[in-house]
């Protein structure tokens, strides 16, 4: 039997993982892996960080995937695209023994996952896929959302490295799911954020102040993710910067069509919002937050909200 039904599933618990990719998400969340217990092996494509961590965290740093995946249990993969994914799980393939898990925590292309994980499972290795939501504080304070995708009996063995970084579990179906979820939640995050910079535009053109407006939002029916984390804290502040960049909110807006392109779904308002993120990051460049995307409108308005023209 090929595919990853072929996969055999070890009953023993998870102690000894592998984590691949300690950026601004990964960090915190590898941290938290550190702080529950579990026996860590660090790497990432940035040369020293992976020391930096095991100085300052613990764990232990190795120089490349391979070698985190060296005698590890389970992997755990959170890198920007599905592509970086695929190489580091040809990568680590030879180095685990059947039975083990890869856990990609990446916010990826589910029909890509979906090719990577039949490609472990000849080797007798599994794989979920489990990206995140909530940002780099719920990283830090292990309270992430976790979208889940894979096998049932994968998902009960990962669940307790899981539960080290999230508070919030939802198996959403099989392997791709979890990032079909992620792409879509973002999708409907990134037009409400874009609606709600219009709205404080036109109320701050009306004479309303942007705070209050943000007050009686989180009050109303307007109420939303943006309104209770985004808009005073990076916005209105100018701050800008939550720790989410701008190009990968495109990225992910792309990944949500095409999976309406996929399963045939008319999406105008989903077009227009990929557009509107496309044409900020082409405003304002690569290695921006995305949370600086509200500067399009203001520019389209000539407007800086909480400001002057």
């Amino acid at each position: 039997m090929s595919g990853p039904d072929a996969v055999a599933h070890d009953a023993e618990p998870i102690r000894k993982i592998g984590f691949v990719g300690i950026g601004n998400m990964g960090w915190p969340m590898a941290a938290n892996l550190v702080k529950g217990g579990f026996e860590v092996t660090v790497s990432d494509a940035v040369p020293g960080r992976a020391s930096q961590f095991a100085a300052e965290v613990g764990g232990r740093a190795a120089g490349s995937a391979s070698e985190a995946a060296q005698g590890a249990e389970a992997v755990v993969t959170i890198l920007p695209t599905s592509a970086q994914v695929a190489e580091v799980a040809a990568a680590i393939g030879p180095a685990l023994a059947p039975g083990s898990l890869v856990i990609d925590m990446t916010s990826g292309q589910p029909g890509k996952t979906r090719e990577i994980a039949a490609e472990l499972a000849g080797r007798g290795i599994g794989m979920i896929d489990a990206p995140v939501s909530g940002g780099v504080p719920r990283a830090k304070n292990g309270s992430l959302a976790i979208m889940l995708g894979g096998e049932d009996a994968l998902l009960d063995r990962a669940e307790p490295v899981l539960k080290a970084m999230g508070t919030s579990l939802h198996r959403c179906g099989g392997i791709g799911a979890g990032q079909a979820m992620k792409a879509l939640n973002n999708l409907a995050s990134a037009g409400n954020f874009m609606l709600g910079v219009e709205v404080m535009l036109i109320g701050q053109r009306f004479g309303l102040d942007p705070a209050k407006m943000v007050d009686v939002l989180n009050a109303s029916s307007g109420m939303s993710d943006s309104s209770q984390r985004k808009f005073k804290q990076f916005v209105l502040s100018r701050r800008f910067d939550d720790g989410f960049a701008l190009e990968l909110m495109v990225k992910d807006l792309g990944i949500a069509l095409e999976v309406g392109r996929q399963t045939a779904t008319p999406t105008p308002l989903a077009a227009l919002a990929k557009e509107l993120w496309a044409a900020a990051l082409s405003s304002l460049g690569p290695g921006n937050n995305h949370t600086a995307g509200a500067q399009l409108p203001e520019k389209l308005a000539g407007e800086i909200l909480g400001g002057n023209k």
